[in-house]
């Protein structure tokens, strides 16, 4: 058996990994994994160049970006998570005064991290408002702060992902926007990162994590009550949650034409100073493990609750 760290984040995104141990397909492929809790992809980029985790949820932003300033630093081997609609949006206090995106002039909103999924599509929702990023002010937070901050008048709106768009609506948040609309309806999120060195040194691992990984993803992807079952023994969300929460999709292959979107859009805003071929970030999965063409699966993603309209 192979030992692997694999650095994942208590989220919806990150159901492939525990739903690949479940059903014992890494322990199949000679792996045992390890997992580690990671905060996001820019901090698990490091982790993933030094040795410490030889695999990573990346979000797409994040791996992009690297590979502009540093080409050939990181590889995507597996597709992870695509959006769908109410599963990333803009939440606001209950009692708040402001009801559409374009009555943000002058306010305060927190995102994740900055630079990231979550200002890219902030600045799109901004954009069609007739507003800039410049009009507003854009602050980084756990989103684990965020409800408190918002009900103290910390800050007048967040964005935020599963669990946390229920939860905070449970306790009395409103919807104001959903993120993933328009412009950036159905963006790829995230996919499983490794380093450049890992990859080349290790094509054997790298394969076997992959078959691993499509195999999950596959029953994910049709599965919505497996995904449903296994965000408690992960994450902090319950089994009632976990059954009414709105989750995205799970695509079943790398397809470079929709993840070059995610590469377009950051150099439409700003994020990057030249194109980008996504092409040469990617490690195309064994023959043997190849999804038919096409294929990306809904995860028949439930309603969101709470607050949100």
């Amino acid at each position: 058996m192979t030992t692997i760290k694999v650095g994942i984040m208590p989220i919806p995104d990150c159901a492939t990994v525990p739903a690949a141990e479940k059903e014992g397909y890494f322990a199949a492929e000679g792996l045992r994994v390890e997992r580690v809790i990671v905060q996001g992809g820019g901090i698990a980029m490091p982790k993933l160049q030094s040795g410490e985790l030889q695999f990573a949820i990346m979000n797409y932003v994040a791996a992009i970006q690297k590979e502009a300033v540093a080409p050939g630093t990181i590889k995507l081997v597996t597709d992870a998570y695509q959006a769908a609609p109410n599963a990333f949006v803009l939440m606001v206090p209950g009692d708040s005064p402001i009801r559409s995106v374009s009555e943000l002039r002058g306010k305060r909103i927190s995102v994740l991290t900055l630079n990231s999924v979550g200002t890219l599509t902030l600045e799109a929702a901004l954009k069609v408002a007739g507003l800039t990023k410049d009009d507003v002010h854009i602050s980084e937070m756990k989103v684990t702060d965020m409800g408190v901050a918002m009900d103290r008048g910390q800050i007048d709106a967040a964005w935020m992902t599963e669990p946390f768009i229920t939860g905070y609506g449970l306790s009395g948040g409103r919807k104001l926007a959903d993120m993933m609309d328009g412009q950036t309806e159905d963006l790829p999120i995230a996919g499983w990162a490794t380093s450049d060195e890992f990859a080349r040194a290790n094509p054997g691992t790298v394969a076997a994590f992959q078959r691993a990984m499509l195999r999950a993803q596959a029953d994910v992807a049709s599965d919505r009550q497996l995904v449903t079952n296994l965000l408690p023994t992960y994450t902090k969300i319950d089994k009632n949650a976990a059954s009414s929460i709105t989750i995205g999709v799970f695509p079943l292959d790398l397809a470079p034409s929709r993840i070059q979107r995610v590469a377009d859009l950051m150099r439409e805003y700003d994020y990057i100073s030249k194109k980008v071929d996504v092409t040469k970030l990617l490690v195309p999965p064994p023959p043997s493990s190849t999804p038919p063409s096409d294929s990306v699966l809904p995860s028949s993603p439930g309603p969101s609750q709470g607050g949100a309209p």
